[in-house]
């Protein structure tokens, strides 16, 4: 049942809706008329478009005019997609049997910060790119490629949204998304707020048998009230038919106090515990993300140049005084921490791509790229009455050339690339005289592809790639978190780089395509634990492991009938990861599964149906629990111009992540919950005027802006 105060709320937005409704009800989307208009009808011949399609494994999702543009923010949006996964703190994407991807939007590499930033109102599409050729950095064997909408018709939309969401507490989701295009020019802008209120459970169940220990802890409750203020705009200029200029900034700026109260058992020998503790955090995450693009035609020479420059800053400020209540006692305060991060990156681009008569291609460029990350850490603990402060400084810089030529030789398809990549990482505390990590490195990464046609219907694919996945910034921090007086979270500043090499072949007939692939992971990174047993203290964080291998067949089978088109996404994944101080279990194969399903109704109903899931993992260190979540949504376009979507998500409550392992001889059985089951009601209305472009262009295909 709803709170009084939910349902008041709830009540305002539905006042407020049927005064919207009042209001534009019967204001449409106009086109201008003269003479001329007044006397012809125009006819419009419009192709119902997919909402997934499948070529040589790479799938893309048309967002814009689909159901899935009625999601609310862009992580639950990338969770729907086939072979995508988001992990349970929603900081961490998974492409099923290639690991971390590398996330792409207008021609610069992004990441979790910006996808947090952006409206799913101004996405078009997005592609999971299986083989990203050598033009993308290494980061990553797969690419998620985000292409945003630009008008291709003259005059302003505006479009208005309000998702109503219900989960154990009430989210609201308010968004504004404007653009306005004339002749060669197009400007768009954006603003979100989000008012949120998340729940999650989290329990770790652990043993330490050689000191003798026994103990848990429960997050009953961790209750969050968040508010997000996400803003965007830019600037696109048409030069001419192969020239233009954009400029585009976009941001997120989140508070959020939430309090958290976990209840742990401890039993050290002869000695037992039972302790409450309390919580009291605020977090402040500011987030801004900038870049500026050019592509130029040079005639002389007959090829494209593309340029850009990204300016990306995050800053975070958490705070937390913690109490513990040792055997139903009474509260004593433990610790007062405040933790500071902050981190610049700063990057830049230049590519090249030539086009010979024989149908072969050159493409050759660089990139620079510098971070720039500072930790501030101060902590008073009121047991010892002393202060701990330290400064961490972190810098890294990257450099990286590529060449990469392809073609076509007696029918079979050919890419052939390299790149060179330059790593200079420092990590120094302030009082130090000598940096605590220093590392350079350079590593080469070849890739190789062929297509091979049978027949017009079926082809095979043949690929070979070589790839790096960094650390993220904060990854690499010092900093650590409070769970109880015997647990604690902490960050991992001597985390090294995973290098993967993996060969695949895929074979596509038609729509459909079967694809099969072996990797080898070095230095792949996982949870694990540190026992402290002078101050009795188990720390769990990120470590480098020693292997991990696999192979991954992929069936991909969409199909339509009438009025259901139907994508399906099978894998059979067997995954062995290793170490010396981790228990070696069985590695077995386990299947993970997709399937969409989109029918369309009469009178502009449109139905969609997606259950995905795993099943049980055991992938030789880690065991994990099979889970299955399927999601309903019925959408409807009224009066032209308002879209109502009604969404029923994760309808049996299963998102629910249970891992066990045993690593340094400590056993531990970890159980995550997430609050996932939504009921959600989403609202847009859009108004404006639209009329034909008089600036005539090239018209180009969707992957005009790919990075190949």
């Amino acid at each position: 049942m709803l709170s009084i105060k939910n349902r008041l709320e709830f009540k305002n937005i539905i006042i407020v809706i049927f005064l919207m409704i009042s209001v534009f009800g019967f204001a449409q989307n106009t086109t201008e008329n003269d003479s001329i208009s007044n006397k012809l009808t125009e006819v419009v011949v419009t192709k119902e478009k997919k909402m997934f399609t499948n070529k040589n494994g790479n799938i893309k999702v048309d967002v814009a005019n689909t159901i899935l543009n009625s999601v609310p923010n862009t992580l639950d949006l990338m969770s729907k997609l086939p072979n995508v996964t988001i992990s349970a703190d929603k900081e961490n994407i998974t492409v099923i049997g290639k690991g971390t991807p590398l996330i792409y939007m207008d021609n610069q590499k992004i990441g979790m910060n910006d996808l947090n930033a952006l409206s799913v109102d101004d996405i078009k599409s997005i592609e999971i790119i299986n083989n990203p050729s050598s033009k993308y950095e290494a980061e990553g064997r797969a690419v998620i490629l985000i292409t945003r909408k630009f008008s291709k018709k003259e005059g302003s939309q505006t479009t208005i949204s309000e998702v109503a969401s219900f989960k154990k507490e009430y989210n609201n989701y308010l968004g504004i998304n404007s653009s306005f295009k004339k002749n060669k020019l197009e400007w768009k802008a954006n603003f979100n707020y989000n008012k949120l209120s998340p729940w999650e459970s989290h329990s770790i169940d652990y043993q330490i048998p050689d000191e003798d220990i026994i103990s848990n802890y429960n997050v009953a409750t961790a209750n969050t009230k968040r508010k997000q203020y996400l803003f965007g705009g830019g600037l696109f200029y048409k030069i001419n038919e192969e020239d233009y200029f954009s400029i585009n900034m976009n941001g997120k700026l989140q508070s959020e106090p939430f309090d958290i109260n976990t209840t742990s058992y401890n039993k050290n020998g002869d000695v037992e515990n039972n302790v409450v503790t309390y919580s009291d955090n605020k977090s402040q995450k500011n987030f801004i993300n900038s870049f500026i693009n050019y592509s130029k035609k040079i005639k002389p020479i007959d090829t494209q140049l593309f340029t850009g420059f990204q300016y990306s800053a995050f800053d975070q400020d958490s705070k937390a005084f913690v109490q513990n209540n040792y055997n139903e006692t009474q509260f004593e305060k433990v610790q007062n921490s405040d933790q500071k991060f902050k981190v610049n990156v700063f990057s830049g681009r230049i590519d090249f791509e030539k086009k010979f008569k024989n149908e072969m291609k050159l493409e050759y460029g660089g990139l620079y790229l510098s971070a720039d990350a500072k930790t501030d850490f101060e902590t008073l603990n009121f047991e010892t009455n002393s202060t701990i402060n330290s400064i961490y400084d972190f810098d890294e810089k990257n450099s990286a050339g590529y060449a990469q030529l392809s073609g076509s030789l007696k029918k079979i398809g050919y890419s052939v690339g390299f790149r060179v990549e330059n790593t200079d990482i420092k990590g120094k505390f302030k009082n130090d005289d000598i940096p605590l990590i220093k590392k350079n490195y350079t590593d080469f990464f070849p890739k190789v592809q062929f297509d091979i046609p049978i027949d017009s219907t079926k082809s095979v694919t043949l690929n070979y790639s070589k790839s790096i996945s960094r650390p993220n910034y904060s990854s690499t921090s010092q900093g650590a978190t409070y769970i109880n007086p015997y647990f604690l979270y902490s960050k991992n500043i001597n985390l090294n780089p995973i290098i993967s090499n993996q060969i695949s072949s895929s074979f596509q007939y038609n729509d459909k395509s079967v694809k099969l692939s072996y990797y080898v992971n070095t230095d792949p990174v996982y949870s694990s634990f540190v026992f402290d047993n002078q101050n009795n203290i188990l720390t769990f964080k990120e470590i480098n492991f020693e292997k991990e291998s696999g192979f991954n067949l992929e069936f991909s089978l969409p199909f339509t009938y009438k009025i259901w088109t139907s994508t399906n996404s099978l894998s059979c994944i067997l995954n062995k990861i290793e170490d010396d101080f981790a228990l070696f279990m069985d590695s077995k194969p386990y299947l993970y599964y997709y399937s969409s399903n989109e029918f369309k109704l009469p009178k502009g109903y449109s139905f969609v149906l997606t259950a995905y899931g795993l099943t049980d993992q055991k992938e030789g260190v880690f065991e994990r629990k099979a889970w299955f979540i399927m999601d309903l949504g019925v959408s409807k376009t009224l009066f032209t111009n308002w879209n109502c979507t009604l969404s029923y998500n994760d309808i049996f409550k299963n998102t629910i992540y249970e891992e066990k392992f045993t690593i340094n001889n400590i056993r531990s059985k970890a159980r995550y919950l997430v609050d996932a089951n939504e009921f959600s009601i989403a609202i847009k209305y859009s108004f404006g005027k639209i009329k034909a472009s008089k600036f005539k262009e090239k018209n180009i295909d969707d992957n005009s802006n790919r990075i190949r």
